[in-house]
């Protein structure tokens, strides 16, 4: 039977941890923020890709490409609020799943998650999810509530014992 540093609560922990980080980043890379049309064309967009939208022709000609893809470049997206976005969510992102596979690690090696170490990752867990309106934002949101509230709660009882202190 392979060691783990989790208590029951623990692995449920590491368990909603990673799917909640798998939430929040699926929907973070999706397009399927907020819906509209344009030009007679359904749209959407979030702050990182984009589903049919207008392209200049020529110099008096718009047309729509009916394609989904990410924007050409960071300086691409249309305005800085939406780079900051853009950038805070893709670094909650990485911290979610960054703390979410030090969990499930948790469930297969003894020692790695004390109570300590567990709270010093529901603090990352909560700084790393928040943030407009289709399905990938309720994801979004989605996961970074379950990171924010349960998770945060339950990283505290992670941990089987406290590790001996140096000092």
């Amino acid at each position: 039977m392979m060691a783990s540093s989790l208590t029951v609560v623990g692995a449920l922990w590491a368990l909603l941890s990673f799917l909640s980080a798998a939430a929040s980043c699926t929907s973070f890379f999706m397009p399927y923020w907020l819906y509209g049309s344009q030009m007679g064309k359904p749209v959407s967009f979030s702050t990182f890709r984009r589903c049919t939208y207008p392209a200049q022709a020529d110099e008096k000609n718009l047309v729509m490409v009916e394609e989904c893809g990410r924007y050409a470049s960071f300086s691409a997206i249309p305005s800085l609020s939406w780079q900051i976005c853009t950038l805070v969510i893709g670094i909650g992102c990485a911290l979610l799943l960054l703390v979410s596979l030090a969990a499930v690690l948790g469930c297969c090696i003894g020692d790695l998650i004390s109570r300590m170490t567990g709270r010093f990752q529901g603090a990352i867990q909560f700084i790393g999810g928040t943030c407009k309106i289709g399905w990938a934002y309720y994801c979004t949101g989605g996961g970074a509530a379950v990171a924010m509230l349960i998770c945060t709660w339950m990283s505290c009882f992670a941990g089987k014992k406290n590790k001996p202190s140096l000092y």
